[in-house]
């Protein structure tokens, strides 16, 4: 259920998203589960361009210990009902409810079959040793939890669709036994276990950007090249990326964050890669090959930096809007000089909004990371750049967070982050003032 134009309400469930997640580790609990079993689908649902199924919420506010009738989930719930409402009102919305409710009805029946054939098998495989009854055991905690979702984003999608004109619901209900119940969830295995489970990664939890069997079975067709610079994709999810001195690695001081002028390159080069980088990626989401295109969003991180402002423009242009929010979502990921890099380059081309939107989203990584992060961008002379950085800091993470980050440098970021602290309100600088005394830092 693809959101091509972002709602208000989509943009206000997303900001509150945005807040949960950045009290979470990204590889530990629930999060740690999905963010490595679809990263690309999730990434799309943290940045708005997707609608993040409820259940995965749930999931994620167990992660940070919130309860299901607190006042943070209650205001999640609610303004997450906002931006469904918003997104199926939208033209064709009832039709992709329905393929969406059919999707997830067929998995919910998979789930199903496969956890009566788990249960026999235990139950009748004579004497398993200990390691093949822990897989069949930890094999049936994950399909159960399948099956709750499934069951659960059946009901979801029912309610959702039966909430439209009778003319527009495109199919008939689905009968599901329960559909229109609360699940209760499973007791799935715990998440910590996950990195253990050897079965392809399918099923509900990683299901609401899912390919078809068909689009998956599509005869292969060879990716075009993206005449970007070569470069592998980069960035912690992909092991890393140049150091100091390597092609694309962005040293502090260097040249990395200029425009592209500065770095000898023409205009026109920079148009010319932008042009050809969209042409590949047209004809990739024309066939469905959304993974590789992801891929080709990484590759053009890993080329020069001064490119990129030419790159969103071409991809405006040509209606891939979603296409540019995934690769700021990926630039969020950098080595912290190669982000500074990047934002110093949007920063400088006039992109202010798209800069400030990668810093924002740059947050949720360690606080050496991001020390090195305003390190590099003040040595860049983007100090309102480092300043937006730590103000997005101070806004979403706690003020222990922000006293951790201003050991890494006291001198240098106690009155940065004092200064970004006050200009979110007084309160917050209240709350990183005790934070900074508790830490013995308050007199830096």
């Amino acid at each position: 259920m693809t959101v091509t134009h972002t709602s208000p309400e989509t943009a206000e469930f997303t900001h509150w998203l945005a807040g949960l997640t950045a009290r979470l580790r990204p590889d530990a609990g629930w999060y740690g589960v999905f963010a490595a079993r679809d990263p690309e689908g999730l990434r799309a649902c943290l940045d708005g361009t997707e609608l993040l199924p409820w259940d995965v919420v749930s999931s994620l506010l167990q992660d940070a210990g919130e309860t299901a009738d607190g006042p943070f989930a209650v205001r999640g719930r609610a303004l997450y009902a906002a931006a469904a409402g918003a997104h199926d009102r939208r033209p064709g919305a009832a039709a992709a409810l329905a393929e969406r409710r059919e999707l997830m009805e067929r998995e919910r029946r998979y789930a199903e079959s496969r956890a009566r054939e788990l249960e026999e098998r235990l139950r009748t495989v004579p004497g398993p040793g200990p390691e093949e009854a822990a897989r069949l055991e930890r094999d049936l905690a994950w399909t159960r939890d399948d099956l709750a979702r499934a069951a659960a984003r059946v009901a979801e999608l029912t309610t959702r669709l039966g909430a439209r004109p009778a003319g527009e619901r495109g199919v008939a209900p689905v009968a599901v036994a329960g559909a229109l119940e609360v699940v209760p969830s499973a007791a799935p295995v715990k998440p910590e276990r996950a990195a253990k489970a050897e079965r392809r990664p399918r099923g509900a939890r990683y299901a609401w950007l899912e390919e078809s069997d068909e689009a998956r079975e599509a005869e292969a067709v060879p990716a075009p090249v993206l005449p970007t610079g070569g470069a592998a994709p980069r960035g912690a999810r992909f092991g890393g990326g140049a150091g100091p001195g390597e092609p694309g690695g962005g040293a502090v001081g260097g040249s990395a964050g200029r425009p592209a002028e500065a770095l000898g390159e023409e205009p026109a080069e920079a148009a010319r890669a932008a042009a050809n980088a969209v042409y590949a990626l047209r004809r990739l989401r024309a066939r469905g090959r959304g993974g590789e295109a992801h891929a080709l969003l990484c590759e053009a991180l890993g080329g020069p930096p001064a490119r990129l402002p030419a790159l969103a423009d071409e991809l405006h242009r040509a209606g891939l809007g979603a296409d540019w929010s995934t690769l700021l979502w990926e630039a969020a990921s950098l080595p912290p000089d190669r982000l500074a890099a990047v934002a110093g380059v949007l920063a400088d081309a006039g992109r202010t909004a798209d800069c400030e939107r990668l810093l924002r989203q740059g947050v949720a990584r360690p606080v050496e990371e991001l020390a090195g992060a305003c390190a590099a961008l003040r040595a860049e002379e983007h100090h309102r750049e480092a300043h937006a950085l730590l103000t997005a800091f101070v806004r979403v993470r706690a003020p222990e967070d922000a006293a951790r980050l201003a050991g890494v440098d006291p001198r240098g970021l106690v009155p940065q982050l004092l200064d970004a602290a006050r200009a979110v309100s007084a309160a917050r600088e209240r709350d990183l003032l005790h934070a900074l005394r508790v830490a013995g830092l308050a007199g830096v």
